[in-house]
């Protein structure tokens, strides 16, 4: 039960649901459990922003959230690209934070939810681009490292109303798991650039 507020947390919340009457019923018949606590119905002022503006916030607005979002991202210093194979993992793990996990297990990316990441996937989502040969078409140097990590930590940096959730600001994944991601969308030998 928890899975579709941790959607609505953070990814997204559809203009409907600034209607007073659904905020009542999400009031009323979610319940907190385990680590699903009722923060999850609270929408930050960004998330708000883009529901009350239909996804369409003014554009000068829409550019100074970003830039303040951007001032969010937290590189790590070295290397961006950790490894793939563990980052393909996590692409395609859809759990974690859900109420029967234990606060601090890690979580998944669930990546294959929302993106094709690579021609052997049987089942892929298409609310996002395809990721198919992300790096062979982009290269994998210094600056598209830090925008594919800068975009996997916090999305709205870079589009303010983006239905990426912002998995690294707000914890779901680890620096390490970030970068892991990093290198299965550049790495030449990930199954994403093949």
């Amino acid at each position: 039960m928890s899975r579709p507020f941790l959607f609505l947390g953070l990814l997204f919340i559809p203009a409907a649901f600034a209607d007073p009457n659904v905020q009542e019923v999400l009031q009323r018949d979610f319940h907190a459990r385990g680590q699903a606590t009722m923060d999850r119905l609270v929408q930050d002022g960004v998330q708000r922003v883009c529901t009350e503006s239909g996804d369409k916030p003014p554009a000068e607005l829409a550019k100074l959230l970003e830039a303040d979002q951007m001032k969010s991202i937290v590189y790590p210093s070295g290397s961006l690209m950790g490894d793939w194979k563990r980052g393909e993992r996590i692409a395609q793990n859809g759990r974690g934070l859900q109420w029967t996990d234990k606060p601090g297990d890690a979580a998944g990316g669930s990546c294959y939810n929302c993106h094709q990441l690579s021609p052997q996937e049987a089942s892929f989502g298409t609310l996002g681009p395809s990721l198919r040969q992300f790096g062979k078409l982009r290269g994998n140097g210094q600056e598209i490292q830090r925008y594919v990590y800068g975009k996997i930590y916090n999305a709205k940096a870079y589009n303010l109303c983006s239905q990426m959730p912002r998995l690294g600001l707000s914890g779901t994944l680890t620096e390490e798991q970030i970068k892991d991601l990093v290198a299965l969308l550049l790495d030449a030998d990930s199954p994403v650039n093949r």
